[in-house]
């Protein structure tokens, strides 16, 4: 029997098969350490794959909420340019309608007081007739007078003023021409052929000898040269009111007469002169 069969060994058991080798050497100056002989447990550091595999679905999902955050983002930036659009639309349309609307207003405040001078015309003409009329009926009761107290005479006496009959030339065709319009319309505003203003007709009648009057009395007034009534001459224009400001004209025929537009209820007439005496005369003959 052998000494030592007898000696209990100290020696530690060997590990089993699946216990863990170790084994470590140098390579290439490096340590290298291998594990062999073993399996990882479940229970290990590493996770299992099906753990590692829910990123990709937070990822998609966050990438779909970015896409829809830019589409609301652009929707409202163009639900705001699209309000902007229209805020400038209205803004315009408001500024044209009020520019329209102050245009109405200038021309129905023209149109109101080219009326109302219209209007102040008329009652200044309506106003001059009636003080003619009367003073129309006062002369022909001093004619009445005057007539029976000298019936005896050799007939009425003679005019002082220029006889129509002695009128040639242009002044002979303007009576003419006015004595061919008595008994027509007055119609404010009319200048011809079958109806006539007072300014009207004057113009009218002397456009048949080649002059060219202004349309209205006032500026009929100041055309030509200013004459005494004392020193009347066929052709004259007799004008009512101040001169610039009259308010009617007739024509002087001659034998203390006058010939124009007198009223609506008229129309045109012969006058003489004391039925309604002027207030000025100009020459344009």
């Amino acid at each position: 029997m052998s000494p030592n069969a007898l000696i209990p060994s100290h020696r530690k058991p060997r590990r089993s098969a699946s216990s863990r080798a170790l084994r470590a050497g140098v390579t290439g100056g490096f340590l290298t350490l291998a594990v062999t002989g073993a399996t990882v447990p479940a229970n290990a550091t590493d996770k299992p794959v099906a753990e590692t595999q829910e990123m990709p679905t937070i990822t998609a999902a966050l990438a779909t909420s970015a896409a829809k955050s830019a589409d609301t983002a652009e929707q409202v930036a163009f639900t705001y340019e699209r309000q902007a659009l229209q805020d400038t639309a209205f803004s315009q349309a408001a500024k044209a309608a009020e520019e329209q609307a102050t245009e109405a207003v200038e021309k129905a405040k023209a149109e109101a007081e080219a009326k109302k001078k219209a209007e102040e015309e008329r009652k200044a003409e309506e106003a001059a007739q009636a003080r003619a009329s009367r003073s129309a009926d006062r002369t022909t009761l001093t004619g009445s007078s005057a007539g029976s107290s000298d019936s005896s005479s050799s007939g009425s006496s003679a005019s002082t003023s220029t006889p129509s009959s002695s009128a040639t030339g242009s002044a002979a065709t303007l009576v003419s021409f006015l004595k061919a319009q008595l008994g027509k319309a007055y119609v404010l505003g009319a200048t011809g052929s079958s109806s006539y203003d007072c300014s009207g007709l004057t113009m009218a009648a002397f456009k048949q000898i080649g002059i060219d009057l202004p349309r209205v009395s006032q500026d009929q007034s100041t055309t030509g040269t200013q004459v005494s009534l004392s020193n009347l001459q066929v052709g004259d224009i007799l004008y009512w009111g101040s001169a610039g400001s009259a308010y009617h004209v007739a024509v002087y025929t001659g034998d203390g007469k006058f010939i124009g537009a007198q009223n609506p209820s008229t129309g045109i007439v012969e006058r003489p002169l004391n039925y309604d005496m002027p207030t000025g005369a100009v020459r344009v003959l």
